[in-house]
């Protein structure tokens, strides 16, 4: 118990720190968007023009890079990333069926496939023509191509990259991955403006990170009021990380065969059920509860035997709102204050090459699938 107790005082500082600026940000938001739509001529209270997410994340990088941040609020501020925004899409499971995720994970698995596999290839041979490390290029393309660090981390023990070229990996998937966060939104509006289904599979394809998937799905959103978009991105977006339990061994196996070893993999390469994402579990559980509940609904106007159907949608509204508006909101403030762009500046270019690359093919080949196959699914 005094464990717990001295972890969760370590945490408070950073997560509270991350409240306040998600709230600034709301503030800010709803305060320039009136203004914005007064300067338009159209009603003050409006929706805003402007995203409190967009906001949140700028904050948070000028509060770390330009004034810093204190050494008491790093747990929180980790806290926020790891287990907040988990929490948050674990929530966002409550406004689909589980009949939803399925169809929807489904259709998009071909999608999916190809661009983790032509965004691969391609990273690789790149990495290869610019003579840049091999474990280095390997650790770039699983990055960019399924789930960002998670599958950086995942794979380096196979391969047996060393901390620098983590550290290269790691850079690329954050800088790649933020500009994609803050522009990609506006891409999917201008390619797919009247398509929900198209935007939300470009976006859960194209990005990196979770957490860059989500902040630009809920800045699309805002922007846009086109809340399935949020829902197909999550659902493409944690596809594409269950693709890290066959990516894993693949890419460690070609890697061992490549460099000419027997032996490779050691005691620190996770076993495959290790690789699963337990959030991507509870998001299912979520719209399995939701399935269930709305069952009851139909046939007994009773959801478990105790929700009529207005209790019902009002608690589903109320979980889906606290994890899309204040855990994610809360968790894209921590992705702010948890990116030191200074870590980037000693880096050599030609390992961003190889990261500019990775990323371009991806989105290129995503706008190419989802135009080709998006139209196929109805939603």
């Amino acid at each position: 118990m005094t464990t717990l107790y001295k972890k969760s005082l370590n945490i408070f500082p950073g997560l509270l720190l991350c409240f306040v600026v998600m709230m600034g940000a709301m503030f800010a938001a709803d305060v320039l968007g009136a203004w914005i739509n007064q300067l338009q001529g159209l009603p003050q209270d409006g929706s805003s023009p402007i995203s409190s997410i967009f906001i949140a994340i700028i904050a948070g990088l000028i509060i770390r890079n330009f004034l810093g941040l204190h050494e008491a609020f790093k747990d929180g501020v980790n806290f926020s990333v790891k287990v907040v925004l988990k929490l948050g899409i674990i929530l966002l499971g409550i406004r689909l069926s589980f009949l939803d995720v399925i169809t929807l994970g489904a259709w998009g698995i071909p999608i999916i496939l190809i661009c983790v596999v032509t965004g691969v290839m391609v990273t690789l041979w790149i990495t290869t023509k610019m003579q840049q490390s091999h474990r280095l290029g390997t650790l770039t393309a699983v990055g960019t191509g399924i789930c960002g660090v998670t599958a950086i981390v995942g794979t380096a023990p196979g391969i047996k990259a060393n901390d620098e070229e983590i550290a290269y990996a790691v850079g690329n998937i954050t800088i790649f991955g933020i500009l994609a966060m803050f522009l990609y939104p506006y891409l999917a509006h201008l390619l797919f403006a009247d398509d929900p289904v198209r935007a939300g599979l470009f976006l859960g394809t194209s990005i990196h990170e979770t957490a860059q998937v989500a902040g630009a799905s809920l800045i699309y959103d805002q922007m846009f009021q086109m809340n399935q978009v949020v829902d197909i991105a999550t659902i493409s977006k944690l596809t594409r990380n269950t693709l890290l339990i066959a990516a894993v061994p693949i890419l460690s196996y070609y890697y061992i065969k490549k460099s000419g070893r027997v032996t490779g993999q050691g005691s620190n390469v996770k076993k495959w059920y290790q690789l699963i994402p337990l959030f991507v579990i509870g998001f299912l559980l979520m719209a399995g509860v939701r399935t269930i509940g709305d069952s009851g609904v139909e046939e007994n106007q009773l959801a478990f035997g105790l929700f009529s159907p207005e209790q019902w949608q009002t608690l589903a509204d109320s979980l889906s709102t606290i994890g899309s508006t204040y855990f994610l909101g809360i968790a894209m403030a921590a992705v702010g204050l948890s990116t030191n762009l200074r870590l980037f500046k000693n880096h050599g270019i030609k390992p961003f090459y190889v990261g500019m690359a990775a990323a371009l093919t991806v989105t290129l080949i995503s706008v190419l699938m989802v135009y080709i196959l998006g139209g196929l699914i109805d939603y």
